[in-house]
């Protein structure tokens, strides 16, 4: 019986299976976990988590995940505020209403 365990064992650990899982745990951050990251460590005036996460993927990838971070956040602010997306993001960078 261990016998077959040792084997389904030794089988498991070379299949693709096992090689996805752990490609999956050396693989580093996604663009749009860097752009949280980034977005809340500007937020937080911390510049060691700008770097940092500034590392993890590439300028232009950084820069599209925090566009669609910021497009996802006026989105869901509209809604809550029940205004115009364009009106909200307005209010956020301080400009007159239209």
């Amino acid at each position: 019986m261990f016998d077959t365990l040792r084997k389904y064992a030794v089988r498991l650990g070379t299949s693709q299976h096992g090689q996805a899982v752990a490609e999956r745990k050396r693989r580093g951050h996604n663009l749009f976990e860097a752009a949280a990251a980034y977005v809340a460590a500007r937020a937080q005036d911390d510049q060691d988590g700008v770097d940092e996460a500034s590392s993890w993927v590439s300028p232009e990838a950084l820069s599209f995940g925090v566009g669609e971070l910021a497009s996802r956040a006026v989105v869901t602010l509209a809604r809550e505020r029940s205004m115009t997306p364009r009106a909200v993001a307005r209010d956020l960078l301080g400009l007159p209403a239209d």
